[in-house]
């Protein structure tokens, strides 16, 4: 099952986390939200916790 787990303000900055994702080896889908124009980054729930991690990294 996949879970959000960052709402991105704009495409850019979800395609840009998506693609850090990807090169550290996770499965990313980015899909626009039913608020606005911001995009929902979804990864699978079983990998939650380590993504989790990594995206702090991306984010700070």
């Amino acid at each position: 099952m996949w879970t959000a787990i960052y709402i991105a303000p704009s495409e850019k900055i979800a395609e840009r986390i998506q693609d850090r994702l990807a090169e550290e080896g996770f499965l990313v889908k980015v899909k626009p939200s039913q608020h606005g124009k911001q995009f929902e980054i979804l990864v699978p729930e079983a990998e939650l916790e380590e993504i989790k991690e990594v995206l702090s990294s991306i984010l700070h």
